[in-house]
């Protein structure tokens, strides 16, 4: 079995830090206290606690009582959209207006409100898989509750213009939240300067631990609990806090934040050559806007490719990436966002996703520069469609 060497998937998830594990480990070990006990085991639980919610609320921008520690993105953003809509019903408010190409706890989330009587508005993305601001303020009404826009796509990278949006929810009194799971660590965020009410992370993203994550919300903005119980979590969340899994979230953001220059220095560099070494492949068509995108995603299709046969590929020369298409969920469907920017099905099935951390290497793009372009043209060759495409008898980019 060959080895994962290169790792490229850091959009799925990512490694965990030295500075996370070594700030973990005494809180696996030693300190294991229950943060609510009074005594001294306990009391230094706490502590650790409320450090790692000042290290958040700092690379937030916000207040140390606006933070609120969670599971994950997903439960972040469920926690967002249904507790605002269920608030703002009470005062006969039932539209919300999210994106088509949101992460599926975002639309999942939708869609459970809808069988309770919302409404939703999903607002198109474009070619470039770019929000338009103009298309917002169309859509707001009188009686809009929220509006949930990512900050940056998952899968092509694409940044949307959240501080014009978060001004334009300011300006007509709606509730603004943003799905920052991918953009946190990638891109300055101050949720007070962006006009951000709620805001989602994960910590698995930034090299923390899985089942860690954080949610800002405002101060004004008075949430029912999203787990009934005890008092943790200022009541709004009950259940022992994951005291290791928090401090290394505390100590993950803070390394996101105050290494994202330098960081992001590097990971410009290596998404330009990538995109310019891809970019002459025929029938390589880049995915999203080449500039207003993370600097550490790059999103190609290949035609003639299919995205499970890439994947499968470059795992066999110990490269992970990932795939637009939803073969991994055992779906046949290809990816939502692909063809929200326009994609025909038959191209959106050969994507490829490659997502860079401060982990990667130069001597990892090498090695993927070095045998991709080859999977490619072996790929191709195999298939029956190819003659056919490069001769312009199927499909088309829209």
């Amino acid at each position: 079995m060959t080895k994962t060497t290169v790792y490229l998937d850091n959009a799925a998830t990512t490694k965990i830090s030295d500075n996370v594990l070594n700030a973990m480990m005494p809180y696996l070990k030693e300190g294991y206290g229950n943060a609510s006990s009074i005594y001294s085991l306990g009391r230094e639980s706490a502590i650790a606690l409320n450090k790692a919610r000042e290290q958040a609320a700092k690379a937030f921008g916000c207040e140390q009582r606006e933070v609120f520690f969670t599971s994950g993105g997903s439960e972040g953003d469920n926690w967002a959209i249904k507790g605002v809509a269920h608030m703002m019903a009470a005062k006969g408010k039932k539209h919300i207006i999210t994106s088509v190409f949101e992460h599926h706890a975002v639309l999942h989330s939708l869609d459970a409100l809808k069988k309770e009587g919302f409404e939703v508005t999903y607002l198109p993305v474009y070619s470039n898989g770019i929000v338009k601001v103009e298309d917002l303020k169309n859509a707001i009404r009188e009686d809009t509750a929220l509006v949930t826009i990512m900050y940056a796509n998952n899968e092509i990278g694409t940044i949307q213009p959240i501080a014009e949006i978060g001004a334009v929810c300011k300006e007509k009194g709606v509730i603004f939240h943003t799905d920052a799971v991918q953009a946190f660590g990638n891109v300055p965020i101050n949720v007070k300067e962006q006009n951000i009410d709620i805001l989602s992370i994960s910590g698995h993203k930034i090299h923390a631990m899985k089942g860690t994550g954080a949610i800002y919300i405002n101060k004004s903005i008075r949430l029912a609990p999203f787990i009934d119980g005890g008092q943790q979590e200022s009541g709004k969340r009950a259940g022992t806090e994951n005291v290791a899994g928090i401090v290394g979230l505390g100590v993950a953001m803070t390394d996101a934040v105050e290494g994202l220059a330098a960081k992001n220095e590097k990971l410009k560099k290596f998404q330009t050559r990538i995109i310019d070494a891809l970019s002459p492949i025929e029938k390589s068509h880049l995915n999203g806007d080449r500039n207003q995108r993370l600097c550490n995603n790059v999103n190609f299709s290949f035609e003639g490719c299919e995205g499970e046969a890439l994947l499968l590929q470059l795992d066999l020369k110990g490269i992970a990436a990932s795939s637009g298409s939803a073969c991994t969920s055992g779906s046949l469907d290809p990816s939502h966002v692909l063809l929200a920017i326009g994609l025909p099905h038959e191209v959106a099935h050969g994507s490829l996703r490659i997502s860079m951390s401060d982990m990667t290497t130069e001597e990892d793009v090498d090695t993927l520069l070095n045998v991709l372009p080859e999977i490619i043209k072996k790929l191709r060759s195999m298939s029956p469609l190819w003659e056919h495409i490069q001769k312009g008898e199927t499909f088309k980019i829209k």
